[in-house]
């Protein structure tokens, strides 16, 4: 039986001038097309009035999650994608 675990991601955007809701709802449709459960979003202040989108979410460990890494750093106006904390909860 498969276990479950938290993955943080930080999205960081292109400029501080990008509308993070975009972001975000994107995020949103794409975690839920890939099966994540309790899903998380908040916003971070990092600099200079930059802000990252941070996503939270349970995922089954059985699965890559190198897949999700690369389709959230492909959203539009996403300049950066880093996994920030892997754990198993299950």
């Amino acid at each position: 039986m498969a276990g479950i675990v938290g993955i943080k991601f930080r999205l960081m955007p292109s400029s501080p001038d990008i509308n993070l809701e975009e972001i975000k709802t994107k995020a949103k449709i794409l975690l839920e097309e890939k099966n994540a459960m309790k899903i998380e979003i908040t916003e971070e202040p990092v600099a200079f009035g930059l802000k990252s989108v941070n996503l939270f979410f349970q995922y089954d460990e059985e699965k890559e999650t190198s897949e999700i890494e690369e389709a959230l750093g492909n959203i539009e106006n996403v300049q950066s994608c880093e996994i920030t904390d892997l754990r198993k909860l299950a």
